[in-house]
């Protein structure tokens, strides 16, 4: 048989394709309620809670920035791996919008693709950021009129070294919109998307945020940090992660603080929940309080960060790949144990 030259092997594996796996997000006003419908589906959230979040894409024109930014990714991520003689087809498939998963995977499966890697846009480990994509990708497969390829997802990756080196510059450049005399009293906030506490519970999602901001405010050598957390959506009663960015604004105010710098550490990139939460909802408490809000942007596309993605690529097709992590916690599992990250109690 004649070996694919664009084909790259590892023992017992030859993977010939990557999977991007996304969120997903509307592209058009037409497009909002049935992309939320998707999102909530299962989920005791209250009917005037989505038709809340809809008016936050509607400010938008119903457009989330996260497809076209996936789009920036993966023509990044071409010109990366070419540059080092790889020539693997990429794919993409969202969770909740178009392109979908299982319409990505049957097309996978009619092009021939046997052994392909998944790259999940989400650093972390909870049950939605992790565990139900692991879901997402079995229902796919299962779905598939022709036989599915197999599917192995790269680790979470949020103490990596590259991760780490890009939020700091992010957060870095930030302060640099802060006067020098003001910023060693600079509130150092991080944030990223709340969770249900019960969730939490199952998961080292919260105690990862932690790595990773102590890893970040180390690395730029600011003391004065904490962590808040944003964009919750179940049901008033239910317990989240919090305190929420709002309240933390509330908060400093009280105290004192005059201007905040926050980070949107959870997230990737700069998609909707970022520049309406932030941008727009705390923006607009910050200026009511008095207080000098800065946001740092997120990682994207910077050019440290698509090699990072290749970089996770090469450990699992390249024999003998250490991987890389900074602090204590150690370089996440490339598979995930039986109980790890379940839904809740």
């Amino acid at each position: 048989m004649t070996k694919n030259p664009n084909q790259m092997t590892s023992p017992g594996n030859a993977f010939d394709a990557i999977l991007l796996i996304s969120f997903g997000g509307p592209e058009g006003m037409n497009e909002v309620l049935p992309f939320l419908e998707n999102v909530l589906r299962g989920r005791n959230v209250p009917e005037e809670r989505k038709l809340a979040v809809a008016e936050h894409y509607y400010l938008f024109g119903g457009v989330s920035p996260i497809n076209e930014q996936n789009r920036k990714l993966i023509a990044a991520l071409k010109e990366e791996l070419e540059a080092c003689s790889v020539r693997l087809p990429i794919y993409w498939g969202n969770r909740n919008w178009h392109p979908l998963l299982a319409d990505t995977v049957q097309q996978m499966a009619a092009d021939g693709i046997k052994n392909a890697l998944a790259f999940v846009t989400s650093a972390y480990s909870s049950y939605s950021s992790c565990r139900q994509y692991l879901e997402n990708i079995s229902s796919a497969q299962a779905s598939s009129r022709l036989s599915a390829p197999r599917i192995q997802k790269i680790r979470a990756f949020y103490n990596h070294p590259a991760f780490i080196k890009v939020n700091s510059e992010r957060v870095q450049t930030a302060f640099e919109r802060i006067p020098p005399a003001q910023r060693r009293d600079v509130e150092l906030v991080f944030t990223a998307h709340s969770i249900p506490v019960s969730m939490a519970q199952n998961c080292s999602y919260q105690a990862q945020l932690l790595e990773t901001a102590r890893l970040v405010a180390t690395s730029v050598g600011h003391s004065r940090w904490r962590l808040a957390f944003q964009s919750r959506s179940g049901a008033p009663n239910q317990p989240w992660l919090g305190p929420d960015i709002l309240d933390c604004l509330k908060d400093l105010k009280g105290s004192g603080t005059r201007d905040v710098l926050v980070a949107p550490i959870g997230f990737v990139s700069d998609h909707l929940e970022v520049v309406y939460d932030l941008d727009v909802e705390a923006q607009r408490l910050a200026s009511e309080l008095g207080i000098n809000l800065v946001r740092a942007s997120t990682a994207g596309t910077d050019p440290a960060f698509v090699a990072m993605v290749r970089e996770l690529i090469f450990e699992r097709i390249e024999p003998g790949t250490c991987p890389r992590f900074l602090g204590a916690l150690g370089a996440s599992p490339d598979v995930c144990a039986p109980d790890c990250c379940l839904p809740r109690d």
